[in-house]
């Protein structure tokens, strides 16, 4: 079954579409969180970003590297976030690779993403030994 952004990207369903080529589409997020949010969508349903080709995922960042220009440049951003969430757990409800662009605005009132958490003496540079890539 063909995911909700796979009917947006054959015109299923409208989008207030800002740019797309052979790899992806961008769009603006109808819930934003910030005006201007936009969604990075790979045209090809990659569930996540692990699953995803190096060669497309780079190509997602680059057009994701100009969107956050034009938002410099029209919405005159002071900042912004770039999320990407991976299954379920991390909040992802559709299984289609995308990433979030959300313009942020000093002041803006908008509620930090995660609640922070700390390590006891050790942990981390045990975690960090286990983690390290080969």
């Amino acid at each position: 079954m063909a995911s909700l952004f796979s009917k947006i990207i054959s015109r299923e369903i409208p989008a207030s579409v800002i740019h797309e080529d052979e790899r992806c589409i961008v769009i603006l997020d109808i819930a934003p969180v910030n005006k201007g949010h936009a969604l990075v969508i790979s045209r090809q349903e990659y569930e996540t970003m692990d699953e995803c080709p190096a060669e497309i995922m780079n190509h997602l960042m680059e057009i994701s590297r100009r969107v956050v220009s034009s938002m410099e440049r029209v919405l005159g951003i002071d900042g912004y976030n770039l999320l990407i969430n991976n299954r379920r757990a991390s909040g992802q409800e559709i299984p289609h690779l995308h990433i979030h662009i959300i313009p942020r605005y000093d002041g803006d009132g908008k509620t930090p993403l995660f609640k922070k958490e700390q390590y006891r003496d050790g942990e981390a540079d045990e975690l960090a030994s286990r983690l390290k890539l080969t």
